[in-house]
């Protein structure tokens, strides 16, 4: 077999594993978040919603910095991230409590040192499909 060939068939069998993944991870997002399924204390479920109105539950990572909470769209789809940055109101319950937020997205130092101490260990980078990463900060509102 030609290296060429071997190439396109061990990119096509990567991509697989990337759609694959991250479809499952999508699916079980939702699903918790539909479910009502209370995460632990590095997990949330952010309430977004869309140009019509229609809300949107997502199960998320977050962390603590500096007295603030991030999250992060570690992943190709996107989905809640985008109804965030058009509609930044959202809704976070974590450890059982529900409450509105302004969700802002977050660059230059303050993403480097939030990216710093929110790493994702390099399997899930590899898992994913290596995608960009981008912060939003949950202010109280």
């Amino acid at each position: 077999m030609k290296l060429p060939k071997v190439f396109a068939i061990v990119l096509g069998a990567y991509l697989v594993l990337v759609v694959a993944f991250e479809s499952l991870v999508g699916f079980m997002g939702k699903r918790q978040a539909e479910h009502g399924v209370e995460p632990d204390e590095h997990w949330l479920v952010i309430t977004t919603t869309d140009g019509d109105g229609h809300a949107s539950k997502t199960v998320i990572g977050g962390v603590e910095s500096d007295g603030h909470v991030y999250v992060s769209a570690n992943h190709w789809p996107r989905g809640w991230f985008n109804r965030a940055m058009e509609h930044p109101d959202v809704e976070v319950t974590r450890a059982g409590e529900t409450k509105p937020y302004l969700a802002t997205q977050v660059g230059g130092e303050e993403r480097e040192r939030v990216a710093a101490q929110y790493q994702l260990p390099w399997v899930v980078r590899f898992l994913s499909g290596f995608p960009p990463r981008s912060f939003l900060r949950l202010d109280p509102r």
